[in-house]
């Protein structure tokens, strides 16, 4: 089973066949705008925002400039240790300008003091373009070899899609990095657009829309018209009805199991995630639909080892999404898949309350890591916290130093045991790494 993760183990998973009508429906349903080519596109960075200060109290050669289409920063303390960091930022929408984000803020201090270079790339492309941001991140690593010379160690990090980023960096090219903190991370790949589409097509089912009526956000009346009736009929914007306690029992299963936080998590991200079914293709990289929910599971209790009539219900009356086959991911193109085949430490680190980029994209990645027999080079960290990416600087900085000690030292730091089910819904789950 694809969605309801935390009850299975790696081999034994039940299989729920979607119903006659679960295959790709009408256009006007389930597929929307063809991506555009990047290429062609006419992003541009504004050299005049590039120059950047230092810390107060750091003396730093900074480097800034283009290369390649896409900006950079370059900061190396005068105490240089002779290691690199590059730094991938997230998701920075669909305009023309391309710019840093925050970079590697909370940590950056953390760095200088230790001695560590860091460098980051607006990348050449905005929108969902990891492939781009991998290409650029790893050309920056090769002109940082160039501009101040060749580090005894690289390290990539990156948050959000810079964490997805980070991961298929470790994975497609392992030789050249020795250890990955991705934080935050897309780990799961298209099953976080998979679940966004989830959560408003079962929306939709529970507050009455039959399934030929169910639409994606394409539809110029859906967030219009039917996003006020789905908050009406579930009780979204107050107390929740029962079919709106179904949709929240439904969006803990898809999103990692019972575990502590999940109520606060619900009510901070349930308007938001109302308004991202990903189905029209609207971060404009992939070539066509990569939303597939045909082998989605949608269940109201913590019992995955079956469905109940009510359960077996909604899953019929949910309307079935499927992906276009030229979509399929392959190495560098699309939205590539992380497969958890990489070769060097890495150390990931997840807010157990994040409803954006979920908590369940950890537990594919350590799925597929430990399918590949790659389970002894990925350690995850959960944190207590609602907000995406919401980490204090400490928790940042201790991932990092345990990654570090790890490429130093040889032993594998201490994690969180994401994959069962009974340690994650215990009441401590997410305190031992947790620093506010």
């Amino acid at each position: 089973m694809k969605k309801s993760f935390l009850a299975f183990s790696l081999g034994a998973a039940l299989i729920f066949t979607a119903s006659a009508g679960s295959a790709a429906p009408p256009a006007s349903k389930a597929t929307g705008q063809k991506a555009q080519n990047q290429s062609t596109i006419p992003y541009y960075v504004d050299e005049s925002k590039l120059p950047f200060e230092s810390l107060e109290g750091y003396k730093t050669d900074r480097y800034w400039g283009v290369h390649k289409g896409a900006g950079y920063r370059i900061e190396v303390p005068k105490n240089w240790n002779g290691e690199l960091v590059l730094y991938a930022h997230g998701y920075n929408g669909t305009g023309l300008e391309l710019t840093f984000a925050n970079g590697p803020a909370k940590i950056r201090e953390h760095l200088l003091k230790n001695g560590y270079a860091w460098a980051a790339s607006t990348y050449s492309t905005n929108g969902y373009d990891v492939a781009q941001g991998v290409k650029d991140t790893h050309a920056l690593g090769s002109l940082f070899n160039g501009k101040v010379g060749k580090p005894s160690r690289t390290y990539v990090t990156g948050h959000s899609m810079g964490g997805h980023i980070t991961a298929v960096l470790a994975e497609q090219y392992s030789n050249s990095y020795d250890g990955a903190l991705p934080m935050c991370g897309v780990t799961g790949d298209t099953e976080l657009f998979d679940f966004f589409t989830d959560f408003n097509l079962v929306a939709q089912s529970l507050a009455g829309i039959a399934k030929d009526d169910q639409k994606s956000i394409s539809d110029g009346e859906y967030i219009t018209e039917t996003v006020p009736l789905i908050k009406s009929k579930l009780g979204i914007d107050g107390t929740l009805t029962a079919e709106g306690e179904r949709l929240k029992a439904v969006t803990m299963n898809l999103t990692g199991g019972d575990r502590p936080l999940f109520d606060t998590a619900f009510n901070t991200w349930k308007n938001f995630l109302l308004g991202q079914l990903t189905i029209n293709n609207r971060y404009g990289v992939a070539a066509g639909n990569v939303v597939n929910t045909t082998d989605s599971v949608y269940q109201f209790d913590g019992d995955m080892s079956s469905i109940s009539l009510e359960e077996q219900a909604l899953n019929d009356a949910v309307l079935r999404v499927t992906s276009d086959p030229q979509t399929k991911q392959q190495g560098l193109t699309g939205i590539p898949k992380v497969n958890g085949t990489h070769k060097i430490p890495m150390v990931s680190l997840h807010n157990i309350g994040d409803l954006f980029v979920p908590f369940h994209m950890q537990q594919l990645h350590a799925k597929r890591a430990a399918a590949n027999g790659n389970e002894d080079l990925l350690v995850t960290r959960v944190t207590r916290a609602v907000g995406h990416c919401g980490f204090t600087p400490k928790e940042e900085t201790e991932g990092f130093d345990a990654l570090v000690k790890w490429v130093e030292e040889g032993k594998k730091p201490e994690g969180d045991d994401i994959l069962n089910p009974e340690a994650v819904a215990e009441d401590t789950f997410g305190t031992k790494f947790t620093r506010r």
